[in-house]
């Protein structure tokens, strides 16, 4: 067979992952935090982009759809506060002042236009303005770690600049829950003391606050938490030394080794479950993040639900038409036009990425709300098994696209604020041959049966298995353990000699 080139024609057609494309994508899955860093980034780059709530040139801009703008009237725009009438302000409202400010209807007094032009610069100085002058986040004082605040105790409890600093060096062996990270033995023969001298420093340190700390084991740090409140008696001491029988509640083994009746070992219990088994942690974690849902669900007048975006986190980016004019008059190498055209491409590409963000979000969250209707009436019970590929296949999206919309997202109900995930739970097959229960209604149910099991007829699994599936739900035996065990829950056997210890010692 002779080989020969020859030219053909062929058409196909082929998914291209474009920049543009993959930057849509991405911005999927983003949290709401991270889209405004993100933005951030993007209005640093791109000259033509500007936030909407920042200040504006005089041209015309293209407002994102999800964004509100409000088109303040001539008369009412200027900086002259005389100029704020109330017709004015009540006709672009479509309201009276009475209704929107009852205290203050409408009055506008003279303002001095000196104090006025002192306000406004001292509202820019504190960054009340749009400046980039310092808020409350950058006033906030950073909270103090483990290590600083061992170091200001450490300063007034050695008199010796010897000792002093093999307690630094005890201090920078912490690990975050405020225990010494290595053995002493190891730790003495690294700095070239006797461990005898460091467990002398050791002693002191451990007398610091919180109580707990620079403990070298669990029962050292309950033990030390204990002296502090003075009760670290005979009978707690052997309690602390055979942890291992109170987490079997091995109540009976426990009674005789400490000496004690049922209502001594359960109020000595439960002083040690007010201790706390990790005092470092106070200092090891940074601001706790508020939780700020994407999506709110309320009820409306018809009886159906009303599903709207968030609009404290909704981006609101404007694209600068009259800037790039005014800018691309002025350009004269093809260098320079070709970056305008790129950065008003790029502009109008995110705005149009952000607003189809917010259309997928919303299709997504009112699909969900439509299958999970019955869980918003009446509770958890009623929560029904979901999975992504439902929600795609009744929003014509694919499976990946909800995975992405769904992630790090959260909706505001009126049964609390849920991460979109929560919605989707797995499925247990009916006992009945009717519809399948969520795993998340059985875990609720679970949990009731055990909440009120009696002293005399503490549930085992099996037990549990027979209940559930009289209520319809075909479950077995390990499924029951594994969702017992993930909610904390002891065994049977463990919560049969806690209650009766609980009711040996409410009779006497």
């Amino acid at each position: 067979m002779g080989l020969a080139a020859r030219l053909q024609l062929r058409q196909s057609q082929s998914l291209v992952m474009t920049p543009q494309l993959m930057q849509s994508i991405r911005l999927l899955q983003l949290t709401h935090v991270e889209l405004d860093r993100f933005i951030d980034d993007e209005i640093e780059r791109n000259p033509l982009l500007e936030r909407a709530g920042g200040d504006e040139r005089d041209g015309k801009t293209e407002p994102f759809d999800g964004g509100v703008d409000l088109d303040v009237p001539a008369s009412a725009s200027g900086d002259d506060p005389a100029s704020w009438s109330a017709e004015t302000i009540a006709d672009q409202l479509d309201t009276s002042l009475e209704n929107v400010f009852p205290d203050d209807p409408g009055r506008v007094e003279h303002v001095d236009p000196t104090l006025s032009a002192q306000w406004k610069s001292a509202s820019s100085s504190t960054g009340g303005g749009s400046g980039e002058g310092g808020g409350l986040d950058e006033m906030a004082a950073t909270g103090t770690t483990l290590r600083d605040h061992v170091a200001g105790q450490i300063a007034f409890a050695f008199k010796s600049a010897a000792e002093t600093q093999l307690a630094h060096e005890l201090a920078d062996a912490l690990d975050e829950n405020g225990y010494l990270g290595m053995p002493l033995d190891e730790l003495a023969g690294s700095l070239g003391v006797t461990p005898r001298r460091l467990e002398a420093v050791l002693g002191v340190c451990q007398t610091f606050e919180p109580a707990g700390i620079f403990a070298r084991d669990l029962r050292e740090c309950l033990a030390l938490q204990l002296r502090v409140k003075n009760r670290f008696d005979p009978a707690m001491q052997a309690l602390i030394a055979h942890l291992e029988l109170l987490a079997r509640r091995d109540f009976e083994t426990l009674r005789r080794l400490c000496g004690v009746d049922d209502a001594d070992l359960l109020d000595m219990m439960a002083e040690i479950r007010a201790l706390d088994p990790r005092p470092g942690l106070a200092f090891s974690g940074g601001a706790s993040e508020i939780v700020v849902p994407d999506v709110l669900v309320k009820p409306a007048s018809d009886g159906s639900w009303a599903i709207e975006l968030n609009p404290d986190v909704l981006p609101r980016v404007l694209v600068d038409q009259s800037y790039y004019a005014e800018v691309s008059r002025h350009a004269r190498s093809a260098e320079d036009r070709s970056f305008l055209g790129e950065c008003l491409q790029s502009a109008n590409w995110l705005t149009r990425s952000l607003d189809q963000r917010a259309r997928t979000i919303i299709k997504v969250s009112t699909e969900i709300v439509r299958q999970q209707d019955a869980f918003l009436i009446h509770g958890i019970r009623h929560l029904k098994p979901l999975n992504l590929r439902t929600v795609a296949d009744a929003i014509g999206m694919h499976e990946s696209t909800v995975s992405r919309v769904t992630a790090n997202k959260y909706m505001l109900t009126p049964r609390g604020v849920f991460e979109l995930r929560f919605f989707f739970t797995a499925a247990i097959q009916s006992a009945e041959g009717g519809d399948a229960h969520s795993s998340e209604a059985v875990r609720d149910r679970i949990r009731q049966l055990i909440e009120e099991e009696a002293v005399s007829d503490v549930l085992s699994d099996d037990s549990i298995v027979e209940l559930l599936r009289k209520t319809g739900v075909e479950i077995a035996r390990r499924t029951v353990a594994k969702y017992r065990e993930g909610m904390n829950i002891p065994s049977s056997v463990q919560r049969r000699r806690e209650k009766r210890a609980q009711s040996r010692s409410a009779a006497e």
